[in-house]
């Protein structure tokens, strides 16, 4: 394909775009190499394809597909229904870049039936064989096996792979198996069962297929009455058992109304973050829910909702083959399709109908998500800090948070700890302890002024990098210092509170000056996150007070004592674990753990110390 640049390009697709017909069709972009890039429809495709060459395009995907456009095809049809059907083929065929597509990396599986004598109904993800009648998929695989379970109850079909064909059938080639003598076939193999008989139970299993449960229940209850006036009453008694089988199975399957029949109800649902939509589709049949089918698309050029609604419609009504004469949708969309009408319901039978296929869009979408974050649990982390930057209103993602806390007991030993978390996990090489330096007493206001301008005023001079968000381990009165820092040190960093009950337990989110409560859920994973966030500060400073506090006390004893160093201290520590039993230890053991001369010095000391504090 000739190549155009700039004015003559544009020149060139104008003299297409003014030849195009007032008329529903598809139309195709190509570029340089001869490559289909994008597939669209249109109820007018003149008015469609002249809007793509609009100076004023706000998208900026779609300036970039214009500058890639050498030229356009176009094909017209007689409905918009047409032209929605030929762009789902095209796009499925040529697989254009710039197109939205469906993805479907599963095979779901289905339940086949083939076209031949006695044919056994079996489950299969494969469906490109000719000669064989599929029903599914099924999304579910648990209602595949439930329906694969009534069908064995109801039809004792053959399971065998035997070629069982009248002449190998009458020569006598086969013989019965086990599934015969339990009862789950009847031998058709060995002439036991006629191909009739067999293709009868077989008809009856494809109503089931189909739906048509209801139908056959009548025809059952009809075959039952007259087997019972024919005086055949053991006949009829194993075509109630069957009933009775089918009618349990009915009862527990999702029904509506019975007046409500060959319907087609569809929901959407948006993920924005992964620039994608769910699309939920179900059939009704004879009061029943007898398909539901969840997919998912990626957007390729910022695609509306409605646009890929309409989208998804067409590709489940061909990939299912439904001529639903109803379509029930959660919004109006500007589609017409050939004896078929959409509905909006805004109460009652059909209301619930698109409820419940909500719920089973939201549902996907929620295990959809999940699943990509086992595979990539830093993804998850992402999505929860994606979270707290909107319900924060932060400018920037919080990759980087670090928190603070205070440890003293009435003011001994004062200490303070800060914790990192980078992309939603805890940065121990990062972690820094505070020894309090100029607060005497204990004044939790002054330490933590203390301990945040020593922070970062050696992370400005340092260079290092700053958080991108704070958060402090107590109410407002901490969030006001903090924030005090930061404006002496003229830093602009977002400061969070995260405040406790009266029963130590976490309950309150805090931001925003003068500080305000944020409404968030306690079941939330952004809940559980901020709260590991706090315990683990928490943790921290604790245990460098109580570390700090035990060396405090036992050099306040041990290095007391001339004569005794370092080394004696530590095998001293090490063998009676704590200062007290080494005070109540006799001579004797002291002389087999550090000798004669030091016991003595060490006995002497505590038996002087004890004297002197009587006196």
């Amino acid at each position: 394909m000739e190549k155009r640049t700039g004015e003559e390009r544009l020149s060139y697709l104008k003299t297409i775009v003014d030849r195009l017909p007032e008329e529903p069709g598809s139309y195709q972009y190509w570029d340089e190499t001869e490559t289909i890039i994008y597939v669209g429809k249109a109820k007018n495709l003149k008015k469609r394809v002249s809007s793509y060459f609009n100076k004023n395009q706000e998208s900026a995907k779609t300036r970039i597909l214009v500058s890639k456009i050498q030229h356009i095809t176009y094909t017209t049809v007689r409905s918009e229904e047409d032209a929605l059907n030929l762009e789902n083929r095209l796009i499925k065929k040529y697989k254009p870049r710039y197109n939205v597509m469906l993805k479907d990396d599963k095979t779901y599986p289905s339940i086949a039936i083939p076209d031949a004598p006695f044919p056994k109904v079996y489950k299969t993800r494969q469906t490109d064989k000719k000669h064989v009648t599929y029903y599914g998929p099924y999304t579910f695989v648990g209602a595949l096996n439930n329906i694969m379970a009534l069908i064995k109850h109801l039809y004792p079909l053959r399971t065998c792979n035997l070629n069982l064909t009248r002449e190998n059938i009458e020569a006598g080639k086969f013989k019965v198996c086990l599934e015969y003598h339990l009862g789950n076939c009847k031998g058709p193999c060995i002439g036991k069962q006629s191909e009739d008989d067999y293709m009868n139970s077989v008809n009856q299993v494809r109503e089931i297929l189909k739906g048509n449960t209801r139908n056959l229940e009548k025809a059952m209850e009809m075959e039952m009455k007259q087997l019972a006036e024919e005086l055949r009453f053991e006949e009829a008694e194993a075509v109630k058992l069957k009933l009775n089988i089918l009618r349990n199975f009915n009862a527990k399957s999702e029904v509506v109304n019975y007046r409500m029949d060959n319907i087609d109800v569809f929901s959407i649902e948006e993920d924005t973050e992964h620039k994608s939509a769910f699309i939920n589709f179900m059939h009704v049949k004879n009061g029943c829910i007898n398909q539901s089918f969840t997919f998912e698309y990626k957007r390729r050029m910022d695609e509306t909702l409605e646009e890929l609604l309409t989208l998804g419609i067409s590709e489940m009504r061909e990939r299912f083959g439904s001529r639903a004469k109803e379509i029930i949708v959660p919004f109006d969309v500007e589609m017409e399709m050939n004896n078929a009408t959409f509905t909006v319901p805004q109460r009652g039978d059909k209301k619930k109908l698109l409820e419940l296929s909500e719920l089973n869009v939201k549902e996907y979408k929620k295990d959809r998500l999940q699943q990509e974050e086992k595979l990539n649990p830093e993804q998850r982390a992402v999505r929860l800090l994606k979270e707290l930057q909107d319900l924060l209103h932060l400018e920037k993602l919080p990759m980087r948070i670090e928190c603070f806390d205070n440890s003293n007991i009435q003011g001994s030993d004062p200490v303070a700890g800060c914790v990192v978390f980078i992309k939603g996990k805890p940065s121990k090489n990062d972690y820094r302890k505070y020894n309090i330096k100029t607060v005497v007493g204990p004044d939790d206001y002054a330490s933590m002024r203390e301990v945040v301008y020593r922070k970062y005023a050696r992370a400005i001079k340092e260079e290092t990098p700053l958080p991108d968000l704070i958060i402090t381990d107590g109410g407002k009165g901490q969030m006001g210092i903090v924030k005090e820092v930061m404006d002496e040190l003229q830093l602009d960093i977002p400061i969070a509170g995260l405040a406790k009950d009266d029963k130590h337990r976490t309950n309150e989110l805090l931001y925003g000056f003068p500080p305000q409560t944020v409404g968030m859920k306690q079941d939330t994973a952004l809940f559980h996150l901020l709260t590991r966030i706090q315990d683990e500060v928490h943790r921290f400073a604790i245990t460098f007070h109580r570390d700090k506090r035990s060396k405090h006390q036992i050099s306040s004893e041990l290095d007391q004592i001339k004569g005794i160093g370092a080394k004696t201290k530590q095998t001293l520590l090490k063998h009676f674990k704590s200062v007290k039993r080494i005070k109540e230890a006799e001579l004797e053991t002291l002389i087999e753990v550090v000798g004669k001369q030091k016991a003595s010095l060490i006995k002497n000391y505590f038996e002087t110390n004890i004297v002197s504090k009587l006196s």
